[in-house]
């Protein structure tokens, strides 16, 4: 995690964004990090510059800026030592956001509480382009115990560990690692033979999972690391169900089984339309 950038959290009017800010504000204060407000004027009221629309556009401007130095104001008399600034965006709300996560060290946003897709959830859109991590935060989520984080062996679940490491430990919570796959008992009960094979499939995946957890102790000696392989249930309801209590949940941005065409996996995708807890995913970094 940088430790220089700043933290970036989304602003609107909604509980979903007040519960956001507070959860990007207090992790702001505890890593000694900038905070930056950002509120974005959708473009779509712009489109074609039709005149009738202007005097709703400055109405749009005011009240996103306003609501921004109210937000800043607050937080400055409650967090006296917290570096707040504030910045209006205007332009597509996810572009927006992705152009600017790639000045923070990480971008936080109130979950929608919609499960119509990206099309329609501004966070979705935003965790599909941003270069940073993305932290997805709904109300009611500060006081669950624990972090989770999925894997499946692919370069983008093997970062999400770490990051998951790293911040289970400077919380001083336990980590659970979750490796959630269809596995063989699915396959006979759709007709398929039961056979050697599918103990073959079975050991080589409980590999994948050792192997994932293998230099945790080492680099985290009193991190306690619970390993779980989940056989029955899809990765995304056995991530939502693992993380119903739990501090944070963080995922890669997309598996070894999405399309390398995709910006966003649909196990991602599926947990960040309704986010049991703050969730988080992270960004491959390539290396220099």
């Amino acid at each position: 995690m940088d430790t220089t950038r700043p933290i970036a959290v989304g602003v609107t009017d909604s509980e979903a964004s007040r519960a956001a800010l507070a959860w990007a504000a207090a992790r702001a204060a505890r890593l000694k990090l900038p905070l930056v407000l950002l509120n974005v004027l959708d473009d779509h009221w712009m489109a074609g510059e039709a005149l009738e629309a202007l005097p709703y556009i400055d109405v749009l401007r005011t009240s996103g800026e306003d609501l921004l130095k109210m937000s800043a104001d607050r937080l400055r008399t409650e967090e006296p030592g917290l570096q707040v600034s504030q910045e209006q965006l205007e332009g597509s709300i996810g572009a927006s956001l992705g152009r600017y996560s790639e000045k923070a060290s990480m971008l936080v946003l109130g979950s929608s509480g919609q499960t119509r897709g990206a099309l329609t959830d501004r966070a979705l859109q935003a965790a599909a382009v941003a270069a940073s991590p993305v932290a997805v935060v709904g109300p009611g989520q500060s006081d669950g115990r624990g972090v989770v984080v999925g894997v499946d062996g692919s370069s983008q679940s093997t970062q999400a560990v770490a990051f998951a490491a790293s911040e289970a430990d400077a919380l001083g919570d336990e980590l659970t690692v979750l490796y959630a796959f269809t596995g063989p008992k699915r396959w006979v009960g759709a007709g398929l033979p039961s056979s050697s094979f599918s103990r073959h499939v079975l050991e080589e995946e409980r590999i994948v999972l050792s192997e994932t957890v293998s230099g945790l102790r080492q680099d985290f000696p009193g991190l306690v690391v619970h390993d779980v392989l989940e056989t029955v249930m899809e990765p995304a309801a056995a991530l939502v169900r693992a993380a119903a209590q739990a501090r944070l949940l963080v995922l890669g941005s997309r598996g070894r089984g999405s399309f390398s065409r995709l910006l966003l996996g649909s196990t991602a995708h599926a947990v960040l339309a309704q986010p049991p807890c703050p969730t988080v995913i992270t960004r491959l970094r390539k290396p220099a």
